[in-house]
């Protein structure tokens, strides 16, 4: 099933609940003095912001209590802090190729043991976004290369789903891969809620999980209906809590 967009941004106060479209400026550096140029950025990125706010490091120092895991893409058109209007300090991060999200990995699986259990974050997000590339290819059928053909696999697989169900009839390749972002968000959503850490958490002290999808192109973050059903709530405490 592909959940649904809900153009209406989930509640936490670190993201905007508007349909208002985000614009943000970007500059393009070129290859052969990026470097310098960011090292530059941030010298004048320090000053403005220790003018403007200057708890904000002093407090990053004696350590970290983000509200929310951020669980997203590598692409560098999505970076969470600056399209959700947040602070250093404000979100715990994990980013892969495509977003996936997968109970063999050990890194995702590392990073929401401790997001969970030391950082003790409230709320956990899923988020792909669209023109991915990850989704591009496993639409396609040409051979990558490296690790990536392997890595990607999940996507095909869910692919192969989505079209033997007749989820891509009469959609053309754009919509098509919203589709898939769309789906592979819901996977990762349904992994993530069957962690037993998360399980834990989500009874205990109502940890939330939610699903995003960023539009790169608007600059506009989206949830998705990812609720679950009691039937399913009740098969997930009963096969996935341990302990």
């Amino acid at each position: 099933m592909t959940p649904r967009i809900n153009l209406c941004l989930f509640h936490n106060k670190y993201l905007h609940r508007s349909y208002q479209k985000l614009t943000f400026s970007s500059s393009c550096a070129s290859s052969g003095n990026a470097f310098h140029k960011f090292v530059a950025n941030n010298k004048q990125w320090h000053q403005h912001t220790s003018s403007n706010n200057p708890d904000l490091f002093p407090s990053c120092a004696k350590g970290q209590a983000p509200p929310l895991l951020w669980l997203g893409c590598s692409d560098s058109r999505v970076p969470e802090t600056t399209i959700c209007n947040a602070q250093p300090g404000d979100i715990f991060v994990h980013r892969n190729i495509a977003n996936i999200v997968s109970p063999h990995d050990m890194s995702s699986q590392s990073v929401i043991f401790y997001a969970v259990n030391a950082l003790k974050v409230k709320h956990i997000v899923v988020c792909g976004h669209t023109s991915c590339g990850g989704v591009a290819a496993a639409l396609g059928q040409g051979k990558i290369g490296g690790t990536l053909d392997a890595w990607l696999m999940p996507l095909r697989e869910l692919k192969s789903g989505l079209a033997a169900k007749g989820g891509f009839e009469g959609k053309d390749d754009k919509d098509q891969a919203l589709t898939l972002v769309g789906a592979n968000v819901q996977r990762g959503v349904d992994v993530v809620r069957k962690n037993p850490e998360v399980v834990k958490a989500m009874e205990e002290r109502g940890l939330t999980v939610h699903g995003c999808i960023y539009d790169v192109g608007t600059g506009e973050l989206m949830e998705l209906e990812t609720g679950e059903g009691t039937e399913d709530l009740k098969q997930r405490m009963e096969h996935f809590k341990v302990g």
